[in-house]
């Protein structure tokens, strides 16, 4: 396995991923979402793994950009605006390989290998 949590340093389910897998003694590379993002590839990668811009957008968070794109009709700018602003992403974002989940789902964990 080869694990990649993508989250923000003060989010409490980013935490709580990290620690999930460190009971499990699963090894996985950290990576601040805000500080450094997410590479092209690996964008349009967690994208197709989570069905869409729609479930990789936090739509509770207090961003006004956010009220602007529950009415925006294009998914390529929601994605460019989300991409741009990795802050607008639901975390953690956790990959493994084509794998990936946008929110806290130890569920969908248990089942990699």
């Amino acid at each position: 396995m080869n694990i990649q949590i993508f989250g923000k340093s003060k989010c409490f389910d980013t935490k709580k991923a990290e620690r999930w897998f460190k009971e499990r003694r699963i090894k996985f590379q950290s990576i601040d979402l805000n500080k450094y993002g997410m590479s092209g590839k690996e964008f349009d990668s967690v994208l197709r793994a989570v069905g869409g811009i729609d479930n990789l957008i936090d739509w509770n968070a207090k961003a006004p950009d956010i009220t602007l794109m529950k009415y925006m009709e294009d998914k390529r700018a929601k994605e460019d605006k989300v991409f741009d602003d990795p802050a607008l992403m639901k975390t953690p974002v956790v990959r493994n390989g084509k794998q990936a989940t946008a929110g806290y789902h130890p569920e969908i964990w248990e089942t990699w290998e």
